[in-house]
């Protein structure tokens, strides 16, 4: 068997905490580990870490490889099955992507299972899950298409469903169905129907042999079905010949081979601020309370603070969200309204709509301070042996003091370590370089200055992380 993680989604429903910049895969709200963390230590119960693929885009790389780098049962070990998607084509050109790199890099045949599913969810027990993880590698080599369907314990509107047709049990003993139908998220009405008639939630997880998927999209979806046989790096060259359409369109509705397992385990896509709500642990009022919070006659709130002490008087069925540069207020039952505030953002030009005060990149982390009009404050951290490009700004000069570790500093042609409490300055059109020489992270504040401070005022000469110029 092999798995395959989507991992390429910029869902803004967890604004302000999730942006495009940095979506929820690579949050860590449950947990010490991010989502995307959390689903490969779920896999790793079954799977070495070799036979997992994560698809990303070019866009994410670097978090994927830092947060696969660092998983806690991988032993450390350096991961590389990533696939950069070459545009974003939805879940069915992603899968028989998927399916060309299993085949090509990793010597996938035919008859080898291939188990996909989203990077975001919350699941457990994670020794349950495993279970079906297995037992859905039998029913698949059998030839079905299968795909996981979540036993609901209330009625959902957020949720596809899937009506149960005729019942089979595997090998092992574990009963699963044929699919009868795919619904759409239904109507409150519609939902308390679904579930009185046992129906499943859709949870867009699947299960299926290279040789079965392969032969179901040259049938159903020829588009892609023209492209299945060709190389991986064949098949990238012309991804974007494909159509923009999810697995479940492509192939699952259509096919006669497609059947569920139930699976009767926690699990929540953390779709919605109310979702996350459903699954965290709450106090005796049902109060989530996440950081410096002071809460009086308050009750089924949920309220994540950032740096600042946030207090509450009288508020019932709330939902409050702080982060360095934005705050979120609404009542509970709304939140699926948060894309409408993104989407507000995005028409006014804010960059709030899509970065975080706090950027990621391959070498380490930067915050803004502050900024104002000819200059920018920034706190940068830069990770052991890790260095920035050697590059230039045409538009701004910049001032570098060390508040932690020690700097090795290129500016022109002189190279110097510059220590803690000491600092450096880089004139304007001068090529220069950052890097950290020691063991402990870096950190150092950097003051902007000239006549244009913006990200895209980088002209990169030379890259250790193949990055290109802005």
């Amino acid at each position: 068997m092999k798995a395959i993680i989507l991992a390429g989604g910029s869902g803004t429903r967890l604004w302000p905490l999730s942006r495009k910049n940095f979506p929820k895969q690579f949050l860590k709200i449950n947990s010490d580990l991010s989502l995307l963390q959390q689903t490969a230590e779920r896999l790793l119960k079954v799977l070495p870490l070799n036979d997992i693929v994560v698809m990303t885009n070019d866009a994410y790389r670097f978090y994927v490889k830092s947060d696969m780098d660092s998983l806690p049962s991988s032993g450390r070990s350096s991961f590389s099955n990533i696939i950069l998607e070459p545009s974003a084509r939805n879940t069915a050109p992603a899968i028989a992507l998927g399916i060309a790199y299993c085949r090509d890099k990793l010597d996938a045949l035919d008859n080898e299972v291939i188990f996909v599913c989203p990077s975001d969810h919350i699941i457990g027990p994670d020794d349950h899950f495993a279970d079906y993880v297995r037992t859905s590698g039998e029913i698949a080599g059998q030839g079905f298409l299968l795909t996981f369907g979540v036993t609901p314990d209330k009625p959902e509107t957020g949720y596809g469903y899937i009506n149960k047709g005729v019942r089979h049990v595997s090998a092992s003993g574990t009963e699963f169905f044929d699919v009868a139908e795919f619904a759409e998220k239904p109507d409150a009405v519609t939902a308390v129907t679904y579930l009185r008639d046992g129906y499943l939630w859709n949870s867009g997880m699947f299960a299926f042999t290279i040789g079965s998927m392969t032969g179901e999209l040259k049938t159903h979806a020829p588009a892609i079905g023209a492209l299945i046989d060709l190389t991986f790096d064949e098949m990238s060259a012309r991804f974007s010949e494909m159509p923009d359409i999810s697995i479940d369109y492509a192939v699952m509705e259509k096919s006669k081979r497609v059947a569920t397992l139930p699976l009767d385990i926690a699990w929540n896509d953390i779709g919605s601020w109310d979702s996350l709500y459903d699954v965290l642990p709450k106090d005796g009022r049902g109060n989530i309370a996440l950081g410096d919070i002071n809460l009086v006659d308050t009750r089924n709130c949920l309220i994540l603070g950032n740096k600042r002490l946030i207090s509450t008087i009288g508020l019932e069925d709330c939902l409050i969200v702080e982060t360095g540069d934005a705050l979120l207020i609404s009542k509970r039952g709304s939140a699926q309204k948060v894309k409408d505030v993104v989407n507000s953002l995005k028409d006014a030009g804010r960059v709030e709509a899509e970065e975080h005060l706090t950027c990621y990149r391959p070498w380490g982390s930067y915050t803004v301070l502050e900024e104002g009009v000819r200059y920018k404050i920034k706190r940068i951290v830069v990770n052991p042996t890790a260095k920035l490009s050697l590059q230039m700004h045409h538009h701004r000069s910049e001032h570098w003091v060390v508040v932690k570790g020690t700097a090795r500093v290129t500016i022109a042609e002189k190279e110097s370590l510059v220590h803690e409490n000491e600092s450096v300055y880089v004139p304007k059109s001068t090529l220069h370089r950052l890097e950290n020489p020691g063991k402990v992270p870096l950190e150092i504040i950097e003051v902007q200055s000239g006549e244009y401070v913006g990200e895209d005022d980088i002209q990169r000469v030379e890259d250790s992380y193949g990055r290109k110029s802005g």
